[in-house]
């Protein structure tokens, strides 16, 4: 029998201060997130431990270093000192906490942890000043491990320290972006839909295979698994997905990819929108959005392609926008969402 038939898989629970702030991994390698530099990677690779998926254990699995563990595993230090990595965010953020997951990590997670974070433009040196977010504390195997943070200053690079050595099966730093409103095509228009631009995924109809949040991300899907996909729908109706833009804007441009997504994509797509007070709760946003005015009326989709819709399409009667609905008819899945347009008012 092969150790993947015998896979011990876990799940990860998303903190109630991340939920409450609406806030996104930030260390996602979807967002471009990545580890710069790490003091030893000897039994396990600095990419395993921001691995979008929750970490899983392989009772029988052995590689040349020894045991292989799902996440960032050093050596034993036997010369004093402490290891540590460097992180790139995805995105400039604002912290809401820290998870250092060590999942199934029981007698070689590190006992103790200290973050550390700054904001440059250039890549941290050894003059860089690190702010301290969480002070040297105590660590837990095989679990969880939450650091909520209060500090509202954004911050770019992270430095993660452990006490003296060991393995960090999951690290994620949960935070809300803060966009420089870089214009993100030929038109000078931004991606007004987009995780690293605020966008964030308020509700939907059904998730049953994907995660929602992926639709908003850079790049196109991977596979079929990299996007937003809904079980078949056997009654009435359709299924649907709200957005909260990440700033007020004018839709000048729709793009609806339905990558690797070939027998199972929606057939027809509309998009509604509206312009709503901020800090309006998710729960009324989503009661009224089946009564939006309608931004673009449904279009026939394809399997496998990118559908760019532009102003033929979309209603000329619509003004700033700040929530669209996207409507899939019947069911299916989408790889990715973007809304483009120019903003209209300061961010």
């Amino acid at each position: 029998m092969s150790d993947t038939t015998i896979a011990i898989r876990s799940e990860e629970t998303k903190p109630d201060y991340a939920e409450q702030s609406g806030a996104v991994n930030l260390a996602s390698p979807r967002l471009g997130a990545s580890l710069l530099e790490v003091s030893d990677e000897f039994f396990g690779s600095r990419t395993r431990m921001l691995e979008d998926a929750p970490p899983v254990f392989y009772p029988d699995r052995y590689d040349d270093h020894g045991k292989w563990m799902d996440g960032w595993e050093t050596r034993r230090r036997r010369d004093g000192g402490n290891d540590y990595c460097i992180l790139q965010l995805g995105a400039k953020g604002v912290i809401a906490g820290f998870d250092l997951n060590t999942r199934f990590f029981t007698g070689n997670h590190p006992p103790r942890a200290k973050i550390e974070a700054t904001l440059t433009d250039d890549i941290p040196t050894n003059t860089t000043e690190w702010f301290e977010l969480v002070p040297e504390s105590d660590i837990a195997p095989d679990s969880q491990n939450q650091f909520p943070v209060t500090d509202k200053r954004p911050f770019n690079y992270i430095r993660l320290n452990i006490f003296p050595d060991g393995g960090i099966a999951r690290f994620r730093v949960w935070g809300n972006p803060m966009p420089d409103w870089i214009p993100q095509n030929s038109k000078g228009h931004h991606e007004l839909s987009g995780t690293i631009n605020g966008g964030r995924v308020v509700g939907y109809s059904d998730a049953h295979y994907g995660d929602p949040w992926i639709i908003l991300t850079p790049g196109r899907g991977r596979n079929m698994g990299d996007g937003w996909e809904t079980r078949r729908r056997r009654g009435p109706g359709n299924d649907w997905i709200v957005v909260a833009l990440g700033e007020t804007g004018l839709a000048a441009e729709i793009e609806v990819d339905t990558a690797h997504f070939k027998g199972n994509y929606p057939d027809r797509c509309s998009v509604q929108a509206a312009h709503l007070p901020q800090y309006l709760p998710d729960a009324k946003i989503l009661s009224a959005s089946e009564r939006w005015n309608t931004l673009m009326p449904e279009q026939k989709l394809q399997m496998d392609n990118i559908h760019t819709f532009k102003s033929d399409k979309i209603s000329s009667d619509f003004g700033p926008i700040n929530y669209i609905r996207l409507n899939i008819f019947p069911d299916g899945g989408i790889s990715r969402l973007r809304i483009f347009g120019p903003l209209t008012k300061s961010s």
